[in-house]
């Protein structure tokens, strides 16, 4: 087993990098003291939460693929481990992100004003959607959900992953109003990933 594998087995380095994305907004607003970042610090913070929780929804369905495409791979095998941990993560890093919004609109006060927006306007509305899909899914991650469903039922309701990836990439461009390439970054190999599976598992059905 390598070094990375090994690092990559270990619960502890794995916390360490879900967590470091949410810390790093600090250097740039308290350390760097970047402009671009000073000037609307808590739209900084909210867009950061965005993009974090994104790259891990999309890191998170990669370990499917990677394990169909390389299965005796010790770093896959590693990572696999922590499927639930960083799915969970992504719904956090969501979750917040969704509570920064909520303050940068006017705060709990107009918690109703902001939600009714919100359903008004396509991009937020599929953010929210996303956001319960993912809500539902951490819920159903304990191993007790998985018996009380079945686990054909429990597979069938964790695939709309997919869909909320789906509304996420729409929600992350359009946010932006102008497409951006982060989300091709993020999106894009998990795309080609899927398709690799899906071919090699589908040479394997006609071969057998």
């Amino acid at each position: 087993m390598t070094l990375l594998a090994r690092l990559l087995r270990a619960k502890p380095v794995i916390w360490i990098l879900l967590l470091l994305p949410g810390l790093w907004p600090a250097w740039p607003l308290f350390v760097a003291q970047d402009p671009s970042a000073l000037t609307d610090p808590l739209k900084f913070i909210l867009l950061q939460l965005g993009l974090t929780a994104s790259v891990l929804l999309a890191v998170v369905l990669t370990f499917t693929p990677l394990r169909v495409l390389w299965p005796k791979s010790a770093v896959v095998q590693a990572l696999n481990r922590h499927r639930r941990l960083v799915g969970v993560s992504a719904f956090g890093y969501g979750l917040i992100h969704f509570i920064v919004h909520l303050l940068y609109e006017g705060g709990w006060e107009f918690l109703p004003i902001t939600l009714k927006s919100d359903v008004e306007k396509p991009f937020l509305l599929t953010g929210l959607i996303s956001l319960t899909i993912l809500l539902v899914l951490t819920i159903t991650s304990l191993n007790a959900a998985v018996r009380w469903l079945g686990g054909k039922a429990w597979k069938n309701l964790h695939r709309l992953t997919y869909i909320a990836a789906a509304l996420i990439a729409y929600h992350q461009s359009a946010a932006r109003k102008i497409f951006p390439m982060q989300v091709l970054w993020i999106f894009v190999p998990l795309v080609l990933l899927e398709i690799a599976r899906i071919w090699k598992q589908r040479a394997k059905s006609r071969g057998a």
